[in-house]
């Protein structure tokens, strides 16, 4: 009996036949119970014919028992009475003409497609290295991280072809992003290749999977970290201070160019800062942002354009900054000079404005000469725009009557990083330059700088014996008497604890 005929509508068909079975073997049941009853209370055997029933009764119960443990209860799948899926067809080995043309008609959407995509890869992957695992070196073979972006038509299984071919060149995809456009979505990828796999022949499986404006670089463990708990630290760091804004802008985007323009530079160029929507504007491979304080923050980037989602994600994050206005960490450390003086070391911000006058008033000319390279009378000018935490971080060395004696500033200038130092002529040779110097650094290193620069004069030489003293490579430039040393930060590994001058203190 097929599947059909027993089961109509989703229950059971029930016959009269097996009804009348089921009634005689009740009165069958009853019948021999009552010659069993009549045997054990009249026959002469009665109680030895009760205890072997009794005995064959516990038998049959343990072997149902054994029996049930060694195999399961399940009805076979045949014979279930289930309703059949209505989607169900039966086809031969390659299928019928039927199924195939439904599945061929079905839509897939792009999210059911990004889904699959690394199953694809995986599978694909897995079956064509499956010939080769048998002789496979015992040793993982090296592979290379690739981050890679390219253009895909926004309809359904473009991204599915697209995955097919990298599986297609071994390369399995760890993490991917999608950026809609008005035309077209750009895809993004984090790609684990085999070594000797290049970059051109990633670039043509994809091109032959009809991806266009491929760009392909080289990733690290760091690009390992997935997109919302990257962007969740970056808008930690920009909550607890507001100098981080620049790199988290940064590594949001990659490697870019940002700019911060106040307000009075804006109007000076002929630009008015309302020129720059609240919402900000963007340009190609250029976006401008309204900073918080009525600037611009512009941030460039020549090798590939912004999408709009990494334009509204950019303009979260400046928006969190000004919620927040302006903060810095009030963390500070106490530090004891050779001869015994203690001097703390913290984060200066544009509310030490009038204490940092009040040094400049205090230090020589030719001091101020020297880190300012013009006019003495100018060096005030330029206090407020160094404070800020929107062009870079300040340190401050205080006395204990909170007298400041020395500042240490860490600028952002675009893709590079100045570090300056002033230190008031009465502290100098104390060796609080080098102990600024070597914060600041370890702050450029935490930033992700590869570099940092110092523009002083040749006669300079309690700079430069500073720079020196960081013992890493450096290189020197010299232009009309304007000294300037950069310091590459590769081999920069614990420079942050450098201290000068013995031992730290609980403040």
């Amino acid at each position: 009996m097929s599947d059909v005929t027993r089961a109509r509508h989703g229950r059971p068909v029930h016959h009269w036949r097996r009804d009348l079975v089921e009634l005689a073997a009740l009165f069958t049941a009853v019948a021999v119970a009552d010659v069993v009853a009549d045997l054990v209370g009249h026959g002469p055997d009665g109680p030895v014919l009760l205890a072997i029933s009794a005995l064959a009764l516990i038998a049959t119960a343990g072997f149902h028992t054994w029996w049930s443990r060694r195999h399961g209860h399940a009805p076979p799948t045949g014979d279930t009475g289930a309703r059949p899926a209505a989607e169900t067809r039966r086809t031969g080995p390659t299928g019928s003409s039927e199924s195939k043309s439904k599945s061929a008609s079905k839509p897939v959407s792009k999210s059911t497609s990004k889904a699959v995509c690394e199953a694809v890869s995986k599978s694909t992957s897995t079956s064509e290295s499956a010939p080769s695992s048998a002789t496979a070196d015992p040793v993982a073979a090296p592979a290379a991280l690739w981050r890679m972006r390219t253009t895909v038509q926004d309809a359904p299984g473009s991204l599915a072809v697209l995955c097919t071919a990298l599986a297609g060149q071994q390369v399995d995809i760890l993490s991917l992003q999608t950026h809609p456009l008005a035309e077209g979505t750009v895809d993004e990828f984090l790609l684990r290749a085999p070594a000797e796999v290049a970059a051109s022949e990633i670039t043509r499986a994809v091109a032959s999977a009809g991806g266009s404006g491929t760009w392909i670089e080289r990733a690290d463990a760091h690009d390992l970290v997935d997109a919302p708990t990257r962007v969740l630290g970056l808008a930690t760091r920009t909550a607890l201070d507001a100098a981080e804004l620049p790199l988290a802008l940064r590594q949001l985007l990659g490697r870019c160019t940002i700019r911060s323009l106040p307000a009075n530079v804006v109007a000076g160029k002929g630009r008015e800062p309302e020129s720059v929507p609240v919402e900000g504007a963007l340009e190609d491979t250029v976006m401008r942002l309204r900073a918080p304080e009525g600037g611009v923050i512009t941030v460039e980037r020549a090798y590939l354009p912004f999408t709009p989602t990494e334009f509204a994600r950019a303009r979260a994050l400046v928006e969190l900054d000004a919620r927040l206005g302006p903060r810095i960490p009030r963390s500070q450390d106490v530090l004891t000079l050779p001869e015994g003086n203690a001097i703390t070391v913290r984060r200066a911000d544009t509310g030490d404005l009038d204490a940092a006058r009040e040094m400049h008033e205090r230090c020589s000319a030719r001091t101020l000469g020297m880190r300012y390279h013009g006019p003495v009378g100018d060096a005030d000018r330029y206090l407020n725009h160094l404070l800020s935490p929107r062009f870079g971080r300040t340190l401050a060395v205080q006395t204990a009557s909170g007298r400041i004696v020395g500042l240490g500033h860490l600028l952002w200038d675009g893709d590079e990083t100045e570090v300056a130092l002033l230190v008031e002529d009465d502290w100098q040779r104390r060796g609080i330059g080098s102990e600024l110097l070597g914060r600041l650094v370890g702050m450029a290193v935490e930033a992700g700088c590869e570099s940092v620069y110092a523009v002083t004069q040749a006669s300079n030489t309690g700079m430069v014996a500073a720079m020196r003293g960081l013992e890493l490579p450096l290189d020197y430039q010299i232009e009309e008497g304007t000294l300037v040393v950069t310091a590459r930060l590769g081999a920069a590994v614990g420079v942050a604890e450098v201290t000068e001058f013995g031992r730290a203190e609980a403040p």
